[in-house]
Order: C-alpha cells, then sequence, then structure tokens
C-alpha cells in the first residue's frame, strides 16, 4: 500500500541549510516539521526537540541530514529507531554512519520500523545485502545529489568559499570542529 505525505510529521535531523530546504519543501505538502539540531533557531517556528528519541516519538518520518561528528556518530540508533514505531520511516541524505547500520537493518527485518530511504551507507561503497531484497527500502546511493543544479550549487559554493578565504573573509559554509 502507497504513502501520502501530506499530513505526515516529520522530524529533521540537523536543521542547517540542507535540512531548512527539505523542511521549506515538505512544508508545501501539508507536513508538521519538527527538529533537533545543536541548539534551538530562535527564527524557526518549527518545534524543536533537544532529543533525537523525543523526536523520533513524535515523528512520522524521519530525515537526517545533520553533519557526522564523533557526537552524531550513531545519533539513530535502536533506542531512537523504537521511539519511531512499527510505520515509521528513516530516510538518510546525511552519511551513513550517523544511522548505526546494523541496527537498521534487524529493525526493519523485525518489522519495528516500517521503511527507510537510504542515499548515504556505512561502509560505502558496501551495503549491507538484506536491504537489497526489502520491499519497504529505498537505496539510492548518492544519487540524490546528481542534478545538473546540485552540481551548479556545489561549485558557486566552492568558488565562494575560494574568494572568500583569499580576501580573509569569513567561509560561507564553515565546518566546525
Amino acid at each position: 500500500m502507497m504513502l501520502q505525505l501530506g499530513g505526515k510529521r516529520v522530524g529533521i535531523v540537523g536543521l542547517g541549510s540542507i535540512g531548512s530546504a527539505v523542511a521549506k519543501r515538505l512544508e508545501a505538502f501539508g507536513c508538521t516539521i519538527l527538529y533537533h539540531s545543536r541548539s534551538r533557531k530562535p527564527s524557526i517556528s518549527y518545534k524543536f526537540f533537544s532529543d533525537v528519541t523525543n523526536l523520533a516519538a513524535e515523528s512520522d518520518v524521519l530525515v537526517i541530514t545533520c553533519a557526522l561528528t564523533t557526537e552524531t556518530h550513531h545519533i539513530i540508533n535502536k533506542e531512537v529507531m523504537l521511539a519511531l514505531g512499527k510505520d515509521g520511516i528513516i530516510i538518510n541524505v546525511g552519511r551513513g554512519a550517523l544511522v548505526d547500520e546494523e541496527e537498521l537493518v534487524k529493525c526493519l527485518m523485525e518489522e519495528e520500523i516500517g521503511g527507510a530511504g537510504l542515499d548515504v551507507f556505512e561502509n560505502e561503497p558496501g551495503v549491507p545485502q538484506e536491504l537489497f531484497h526489502m520491499d519497504n527500502v529505498v537505496l539510492s546511493h548518492h544519487k540524490a545529489v546528481f542534478t545538473p543544479e546540485s552540481f551548479q550549487g556545489v561549485l558557486e559554493v566552492v568558488m565562494g568559499n575560494l574568494e572568500a578565504f583569499f580576501s580573509n573573509r569569513p567561509l560561507l559554509s564553515p565546518i566546525s570542529e
């Protein structure tokens, strides 16, 4: 059975530039946006969760867009998956190691979550073989970025960062440690 996107509660883990762009698009479908980020964003009206497990418990879908750091490694663990519930869907377009892939496979096989959409994998280029045979999993393997517009956007950011660096100005997209 197909699912309707409209009206879903979508939890976004990482409300940076990518997460914000995802939220904007999902709002157009009538989704309720919830989020977890390093800190609350005062200018954002979406409901903030300081704890990812609580975010998952309130969400129908979790979209993972945050950076991979020592703090975010396996931020989506079994506890988060169980909180998301049997009908919940995980979509990871961030980094593979943000999701505990071994636990994800188990939760999918045991029907503890409803499905997954994965553009990235924990041990690339390897992908767990079990995922290939699941009807409730979509694997795109970095295809989410392969558009002429996205390459143009990357080029613009790289060029802007280079110009800023060599002019001793703040970078457009600094990476915090």
